[in-house]
């Protein structure tokens, strides 16, 4: 599938950042970060901006129960549920919290029509139906997902999942959905503590090399080729595999992070099946490096599809 206009879209809301409380370990403003660095860059000039709308609640309740959307919306989360989900309840929080579902199902429907699409947000994967986790209140892949199916948009779709800690809430919600083939490479050794089965893991020993880091990505490709035919990827490109990631345990370095991000987003071009892409999860104090470590997918997709 080749991208006839020679641009990538990007999608992006303002809304994205939100206040948190100093030295917390979510970095508050990546998402303006990433943006700014992005703009910076030479392939912005192959690059549109796109802003999604919040999703309503109908769309949210195909995969989260409506009593946690209700505690969500209200601010009604206990002190225990607020302290799994990681992030402080604030109008901000809410906010932020439709946009970014729907910013995924946006770049899931601009890839169907440009190859690809790449959104700096996404990749909240630890959301399960009834409670957030892990700094994810809501499922944006999930979300996008089954929203596809239930659109009758995609029959199959696959989420390929590389973030450092696997995605136990995509899992779980995706569990029942036959159409949606979940694979999460990550490692073994780090959150959640209770891992969910989806429907191919690969958990990552701490030790593993660059090398074989980049096997296990090949060989994972070709696993999925075999299970599923998708109509659309969603690939999760977690750059908290990082050896200076302040939550990751694995040592990959950002050469090989792009080879990763290379290899995918070349090998679903090749097929002719449309990809969307989320950053995922990244944690440094240092906020420029964070960016640069998250504007690898970013580079990787214009050299795929507009510098090919």
């Amino acid at each position: 599938m080749k991208n006839r206009d020679n641009f990538i879209p990007w999608i992006y809301h303002p809304d994205y950042d939100i206040p948190l409380p100093t030295n917390h370990r979510f970095t508050a403003k990546k998402h303006a970060d990433l943006l700014s660095l992005l703009m910076k860059s030479e392939i912005s000039n192959n690059s549109r901006v796109f802003q999604p709308e919040p999703a309503n609640k109908d769309q949210i309740q195909i995969v989260h129960t409506k009593s946690y959307i209700n505690k969500i919306e209200f601010g009604n989360l206990s002190k225990s549920e607020e302290n799994i989900l990681g992030l402080p309840w604030s109008k901000e929080l809410l906010k932020r919290a439709y946009l970014d579902v729907n910013g995924t199902l946006t770049a899931a429907k601009l890839a169907l029509k440009h190859a690809i699409a790449c959104h700096l947000a996404g990749g909240t994967h630890h959301a399960h139906a009834n409670f957030g986790s892990g700094f994810c209140v809501f499922n944006d892949i999930a979300f996008t997902a089954k929203n596809l199916i239930h659109e009758c948009i995609c029959k199959k779709v696959l989420v390929i999942d590389c973030d450092v800690h696997q995605g136990d809430g995509t899992a779980s919600i995706c569990s029942d959905e036959p159409a949606i083939y979940t694979c999460s490479m990550h490692a073994k050794n780090n959150f959640p503590l209770e891992k969910i089965n989806g429907d191919y893991d690969i958990p990552l020993d701490d030790e593993i090399s660059n090398k074989e880091y980049m096997n296990k990505i090949i060989y994972m490709l070709d696993i999925c080729n075999k299970e599923i035919s998708p109509d659309l990827v969603i690939y999760d490109a977690g750059v908290d595999v990082h050896q200076n990631d302040k939550l990751g345990r694995l040592k990959i370095n950002s050469e090989t992070i792009m080879k990763r991000d290379l290899a995918i987003l070349d090998y679903f071009k090749q097929k002719s099946i449309p990809i969307c892409t989320v950053i995922g999860g990244g944690y440094s104090e240092d906020r420029n490096e964070l960016a640069k470590r998250h504007s690898i997918i970013f580079n990787a997709a214009h050299r795929v599809y507009c510098a090919s």
